[in-house]
């Protein structure tokens, strides 16, 4: 278990499914202590009503989200050399974020967390594909800073 960095900032591909899902259930699990943003290597898609879905079900509220890419954080004055650690959720983010470290001293950890878009036919079937990616996150946080303080 490592101690709660001050802040995280977590990236996937399009800011709109993985990372916000990982925002909003860091901050629901440990509070307001740890500065917390998402971001996508691109901004071309609205948080996705699925995923905003499976996160009310553990009592985190999405629906307000605003996808925003690391160029748009960096437009609006985000200093993305601030965060104490960025966590990649998608291979494309983390090479993003190791194009950061050429530029600032960033530590950057990979998280391999399926990309639920696309899977399962019917409204029930992509649930339980959201679902299973909202729980690997979980799984993922819990294994790095313990069971969730709030």
């Amino acid at each position: 278990m490592k101690p709660l960095p001050q802040s995280v900032l977590f990236c996937c591909d399009h800011n709109a499914v993985r990372s916000p899902m990982a925002e909003g259930l860091m901050k629901k699990f440990y509070g307001t202590g740890t500065y917390v943003q998402s971001a996508g290597v691109r901004n071309d898609l609205e948080i996705d009503g699925f995923c905003i879905a499976v996160c009310q079900e553990v009592g985190v509220e999405l629906s307000r989200h605003r996808s925003r890419s690391f160029d748009e954080m960096q437009e609006w004055g985000d200093d993305l050399s601030s965060f104490d650690l960025i966590v990649a959720l998608s291979p494309a983010s983390q090479r993003q974020a190791l194009e950061l470290t050429r530029i600032f001293h960033l530590d950057v950890d990979y998280w391999p967390i399926m990309d639920p878009t696309g899977l399962g036919e019917s409204r029930a079937d992509k649930l339980i594909h959201y679902r299973q990616t909202r729980d690997q996150i979980i799984q993922h946080l819990k294994g790095r800073w313990g069971e969730p303080t709030e």
